[in-house]
């Protein structure tokens, strides 16, 4: 998501000169990420019951659920322009203590539409929260040990996509739908109560200023057109994400696949390979090239597709492997290009890729959804496949300077 890197100062702050407190604060980076954002894909494991519970289609049940990711799309901007005003400890407190209410809310929303504005205010709340917490990352990390900040990042991140969704099929099998959201709530308020406890051991750092205006910075960034096609990327590998692990919860669910409740939940196991192969995105590009990895990955994700599309349970989840796998590792690779190509104002590039990734995210959940009422289950995985194919055209623009 966002690149770790950004405003990295030489100065280190004093945990980085011992394993243990290097041990430590990849623990605390991993533990944040995952308590901030585990609310945003686990709802995803529950959809079918909450089709049901509200009597709409998967399309329109599919839209509220994702609907998080335009709070999302906004709080990545809105960050990555007040960034150097905000101060961080406070911002990301604020946040995770904010995001407790709409979570528990959710429990009790009457209707579609309060429940889509909910799902909203959760993304405004989990963005800012994150895009803070890898600000101040940046600022206290040390060049050397930015690449190990990253990693603890992403790994808390696919963790989340893996656990939360565990979760949140385990407490509606066994508690109801209502006790999913109130459990969520207490894991965004543990976070903050981590946040309490480890930042405020460490001295503050003040974010740089920008030279320039945020929207002139802004404006740069889209003028750039290799930052462009990295936008780009990004709308297309969270279209593809969420067209796939949203609508494939309806098949898995009907004849001939018939899954339970908690079976939908333990299916999700398929994240587990990713948490492996998502760290090590950053070598790959190294050694290999953006272009080379982010291909690479979008052709593993696309393999996955024809899988999807047979009726045995085993080749459906080795297809969800697949482009588990391919999509975040092609993120990974694409989010620290917008570090490396960005010279100045990385928060708000970074702000700016999140907003894009997040829109794809949205108007992917509205396209493909569309698709699976009228069409079925082929022809969104035919609209994934055109998402993917369309991110390796773009990443043709990812040229190395001359």
């Amino acid at each position: 998501m966002t690149d770790l890197s950004a405003s990295i100062k030489p100065a280190a702050m004093t945990l980085e000169a011992h394993s243990p407190g290097l041990a430590l604060r990849s623990l605390v980076i991993g533990l944040t990420a995952f308590l901030t954002v585990v609310d945003l894909f686990a709802t995803q494991a529950i959809l079918p019951s909450l089709a049901r519970h509200y009597g709409v289609t998967p399309a329109a049940m599919g839209f509220a659920v994702n609907a998080s990711t335009f709070g999302m799309a906004t709080a990545s901007l809105v960050v990555g322009f007040f960034s150097p005003h905000i101060n961080r400890r406070t911002g990301i407190l604020l946040s995770l203590t904010l995001l407790a209410i709409p979570t528990s809310l959710l429990a009790s929303a009457p209707n579609l539409a309060v429940f889509t504005a909910l799902r909203v205010t959760q993304g405004l709340c989990m963005a800012s929260a994150f895009a803070l917490t890898l600000a101040y990352l940046g600022e206290q990390c040390s060049a050397t040990d930015a690449g190990g900040a990253f990693a603890a990042y992403i790994t808390g991140n696919v963790a989340s996509n893996l656990v939360g969704r565990l979760i949140s099929a385990a407490v509606a099998d066994g508690l109801g739908l209502a006790w999913n959201f109130y459990v969520f709530a207490a894991l965004n308020l543990a976070g903050a109560v981590l946040v309490y406890f480890t930042i405020r051991r460490v001295q503050p750092m003040h974010a740089m200023m920008p030279a320039s205006s945020p929207l002139a910075a802004t404006i740069a960034h889209w003028r750039n057109p290799r930052l462009r096609a990295a936008f780009g990327i990004g709308f297309c590998i969270l279209f593809a994400f969420i067209g796939t692990f949203t609508f494939v919860n309806f098949v898995l669910v009907r004849p001939p696949l018939s899954l339970g409740m908690m079976d939908l939940g333990l299916v999700y196991v398929v994240f587990l390979p990713s948490v492996v192969t998502t760290l090590l995105a950053g070598k790959v590009a190294a050694r290999l090239g953006t272009r080379l990895t982010i291909w690479g990955a979008l052709a593993v994700a696309g393999l996955g597709l024809p899988l999807m599309l047979t009726p045995h349970l085993g080749e459906v989840l080795a297809g969800m492997v697949l482009v588990g796998v391919g999509t975040f590792f092609a993120q990974a690779a694409a989010t620290s290009f917008v570090g490396q190509a960005a010279t100045d104002n990385r928060g708000i590039a970074s702000g700016t890729y999140l907003a894009c990734y997040f829109c794809g995210g949205l108007v992917g959940t509205a396209v493909l959804g569309r698709l699976f009422d009228a069409f079925g289950w082929h022809a969104c995985v035919f609209g994934v496949g055109v998402a993917l194919a369309l991110a390796a055209l773009i990443t043709f623009a990812l040229k190395p300077n001359a």
